[in-house]
């Protein structure tokens, strides 16, 4: 099994973007990738991420489980795909489908590896999960031209936390409109850093203080979850 870790980035949407991804594969070795785009969207920066790292395993036996938080590239590869091909890459509204260059070559891709030789499984973004967070990093660095180093060597010296793969989980439910049951409360960020704990209006301004730090982070919706937070970090 080669784990495969993704995330894209993009300012502005569209702007400057940047992908990552990691890759851990069956002989213990880890491979971390980076590159950007301008100008680009978030989308096309998500598929760059999933596309670079399969072409990264295409001579690697065994099956691909990949790690995204994005479900427009797993409705779209294991779903969407179907009716836009009988449609002639068209929408269900018949405008033409956005990204079809890459949907086209991912769609290569993970045939290239044959029946069930790629998992899907969706992270949720942002929300502490290691692996997905050093995708973040990453990307967000090769979008803003600031400089990384990218990993390659033994899983077990990796310094950026678990690659333990995630376990399958359903795909978040699209709220539907008008539906009053969809949680509307403001977000914001924790993050616990050399024993002070602050609170982030965005994920952008958490994600300056946290990424490349030991640092632990939530995105909370209330004082209730704030509080669950903290306890669950060893503060009262």
């Amino acid at each position: 099994m080669i784990l495969l870790f993704t995330d894209g980035a993009c300012s502005g949407n569209p702007g400057p973007g940047g992908w990552a991804c990691v890759i851990a594969s069956a002989d213990g070795r880890v491979i971390e990738r980076a590159g950007r785009e301008e100008p680009t969207t978030n989308n096309r920066m998500e598929l760059g991420g999933v596309i670079a790292g399969l072409r990264a395993v295409e001579a690697l036996p065994g099956r691909v489980v990949v790690h995204t938080d994005s479900t427009y590239v797993i409705e779209g590869i294991t779903n969407w795909i179907r009716g836009w091909k009988r449609r002639g890459w068209t929408t269900a509204a018949g405008e033409p489908v956005k990204n079809e260059d890459l949907w086209r070559v991912l769609e290569a891709l993970v045939a290239a590896r044959g029946r069930g030789g790629v998992e899907w499984r969706w992270v949720k973004g942002h929300d502490g999960h290691d692996a997905n967070e050093r995708c973040d990093e990453l990307a967000v660095a090769a979008a803003k031209r600031k400089p990384y180093d990218l990993y390659e060597g033994p899983l077990m010296s990796y310094p950026y936390g678990s690659l333990l793969p995630s376990e399958a989980k359903a795909l978040p439910a699209r709220p539907k409109a008008g539906d009053k049951k969809a949680d509307t409360r403001p977000v914001s960020y924790l993050s616990y850093l050399d024993g002070k704990v602050m609170r982030h209006a965005t994920w952008a301004e958490c994600s300056a203080r946290v990424n490349g730090t030991p640092a632990k982070f939530k995105k909370v919706r209330s004082e209730d979850e704030a509080a669950a937070a903290r306890k669950s970090w060893g503060l009262e």
